[in-house]
C-alpha cells in the first residue's frame, strides 16, 4: 500500500515518464526545436497541480510545433478539475484546437475541403474529452464533499438529539432525587433532632447531633446535585465549593470513626491533586465505617520525592457490619481520578485482619 503523501507525487512522475514516451515516439533527430518544446512540454507537467493554467501554457507549442500532444491533453485535464472558469476552458480547448490543426510554420486553413472539417471535429473533439472528463472528476468530487458535510451534519443532529434526551433523564433522575431522597434524609434530621432534645444521656445527645448535622449537609449538597442537574445545557454548576486539605480535619472529625490523621503536605498543590486526595480519604474512612464497625483508622499523607502519598489503614473490626446498600463503584472511581492525575490507587488487607487503601500522584498533577 502507497502512503496517501507519495500517491500524488509518484502519479506525476508516472504521467511525465508517459509524455517523454510520446516525445520518444515521435522523435525527429532533424527537427532539434521541436523535440525541445515536446521535452519542455511532459517536464512542464511537475507543476500541473500548483499552476494548472502556466502548465497548459507551457505545452502548447509542443502541440504547435510537434506531434507529441500527451503534455498537452493532460494539462488541460488537470486545468479543468481544478478551475470553475468554463469560459477559460473553452479558449484553452480552441487554443489546443487551432495549435493542433496548425502545421507550423505554413500554416493551412481550407476549410472548403471536407479533409479539414473532420480534422477540425475531431481535433476538436480531442480537445473536449479532457476537459469534460476533469469537469466530472470536480463534480465528483464537489459531491463527495457535500456528503461528508451531510454526514457531519447529521451526526451533529444525533448528537443533539441525545443531549436532548440526557437532558430530560437528568431532569427527570433530580426530580426523582428531590422527592425521594431528600424527603428520607429530611425524616432523618427531624427525627435526630427530636432525640438530641428528648434524651438526658450525652453520647446519645452527641451521636443524634452528630446525625442531625450529617443529615443537613447531605441535603444541602444534594439541593447542589439536583441543581446541577436541572441545569442540563447550561452554563457549568459546581456541586458544592469543593474540598481542599483545608477541611481533612473536619472530615476526620466528623467521619464516626475514631482517626488519627498525620498530615506533612505543602500548601500550595494544585486543586485537583488536593480534592484527589480528600476524596480518597473520604471513601476509605467511609468504607471502613460501613464493613468494619468498632475500628479504628490512621491517615498518613507525606510529600517525599516529588510525589503525594496517602494511606488510610483501619484495624479489624470488633462488630459484624451493617448489611449497607453498595454500588461498589467507590474504589473504581478513586483509580480512575487518580489516572487522569497520573498517579495510582491500591488497596488490600493488612495482616492484622484489617484493612489499607494507599494513593500515589505526583506532586504537581497531571491531566
Amino acid at each position: 500500500m502507497i502512503p496517501r503523501r507519495l500517491q500524488a507525487p509518484l502519479l506525476d512522475a508516472a504521467l511525465v515518464a508517459v509524455a517523454l514516451l510520446d516525445v520518444w515516439a515521435h522523435f525527429d533527430t532533424d527537427e532539434p526545436l521541436r523535440m525541445v518544446c515536446a521535452v519542455a512540454a511532459a517536464l512542464a507537467l511537475v507543476l500541473r497541480r500548483r499552476m494548472p493554467l502556466l502548465t497548459f501554457l507551457l505545452t502548447l507549442p509542443a502541440v504547435l510545433f510537434s506531434d507529441s500532444i500527451l503534455a498537452a491533453l493532460a494539462a488541460l485535464y488537470t486545468l479543468a478539475s481544478l478551475t470553475r472558469h468554463r469560459t477559460l476552458l473553452a479558449i484553452c480547448a480552441a487554443a489546443f484546437t487551432i495549435s493542433d490543426m496548425t502545421s507550423w510554420p505554413s500554416p493551412n486553413f481550407d476549410f472548403t475541403a471536407s479533409s479539414t472539417l473532420i480534422t477540425l471535429g475531431y481535433t476538436a473533439a480531442t480537445a473536449a474529452a479532457p476537459v469534460f472528463l476533469g469537469q466530472l472528476v470536480q463534480a465528483r468530487r464537489d459531491l463527495s464533499q457535500r456528503l461528508a458535510e451531510i454526514s457531519e451534519a447529521r451526526d451533529h443532529e444525533r448528537l443533539l438529539t441525545a443531549q436532548s434526551v440526557l437532558a430530560k433523564e437528568r431532569a427527570q433522575l433530580a426530580r426523582e432525587m428531590h422527592d425521594v431522597v431528600s424527603h428520607q434524609v429530611s425524616l432523618i434530621a427531624v427525627r435526630a433532632g427530636a432525640l438530641q432534645v428528648g434524651t438526658r444521656d450525652a453520647e446519645v445527645k452527641e451521636a443524634a447531633a452528630t446525625i442531625r448535622r450529617l443529615s443537613v449537609q447531605t441535603l444541602d449538597e444534594l439541593r447542589h446535585m439536583v441543581s446541577v442537574l436541572r441545569a442540563a445545557g447550561g452554563r457549568p454548576t459546581e456541586l458544592t465549593p469543593q474540598p481542599s486539605l483545608a477541611d481533612l480535619e473536619r472530615l476526620v472529625t466528623n467521619s464516626g470513626i475514631e482517626t488519627k490523621l498525620q498530615a506533612d503536605l505543602p500548601a500550595d498543590l494544585p486543586p485537583t491533586v488536593q480534592r484527589a486526595i480528600y476524596r480518597t480519604i473520604q471513601e476509605a474512612l467511609t468504607n471502613a465505617r460501613k464493613h468494619a464497625p468498632g475500628t479504628t483508622a490512621t491517615v498518613r499523607i507525606r510529600h517525599e520525592d516529588g510525589a503525594i502519598r496517602a494511606t488510610v489503614t483501619n484495624t479489624a473490626p470488633t462488630r459484624p457490619p451493617l448489611p449497607l446498600p453498595s454500588a461498589h463503584h467507590g474504589l473504581v472511581g478513586l483509580r480512575q481520578r487518580a489516572a487522569l492525575l497520573g498517579g495510582t490507587v491500591t488497596s488490600g488487607p493488612t495482616a492484622d485482619g484489617g484493612y489499607e487503601l494507599r494513593l500515589e500522584l505526583p506532586a504537581e498533577g497531571t491531566s
